[in-house]
């Protein structure tokens, strides 16, 4: 399948599920650290199984890609920042970014564990 479809709809797939957990969840910039920190997970995890390409790129890059909101947490950010609430802003940053690294770690671990 052409690289550009897997892409897409593996994209499609991971906007629709960005919706869902935003309105499953619905508390202010919760939605985006959630997703951004599971999404991380996901991309360590699906990196360190042994997928092929085509899996890699519609489960990667498109869900992966559709599914964290990296544009997203930084408006929050920059917003909070913007609104005065400065230590919040540096908190979010610093709990995406912590979060991010750490699920990243955590999948690629996991994967690891159970592949062997």
């Amino acid at each position: 399948m052409n690289p550009a479809v897997l892409v897409g709809l593996g994209g499609i797939v991971g906007a629709l599920t960005r919706h869902a957990v935003g309105q499953w969840i619905e508390r202010e910039g919760g939605d985006t650290f959630a997703v951004n920190v599971l999404g991380s997970f996901l991309l360590g995890a699906i990196v360190a199984a042994p997928v092929g390409e085509p899996a890699a790129l519609a489960l990667g890059t498109g869900f992966c890609g559709a599914f964290t909101t990296f544009s997203t947490f930084a408006f929050e950010t920059v917003r909070l920042y913007e609104d005065g609430r400065r230590r919040r802003a540096i908190a979010t940053a610093a709990g995406h970014l912590g979060g991010a690294l750490i699920a990243v770690g955590v999948g690629t671990l996991a994967v690891s564990v159970l592949v062997g």
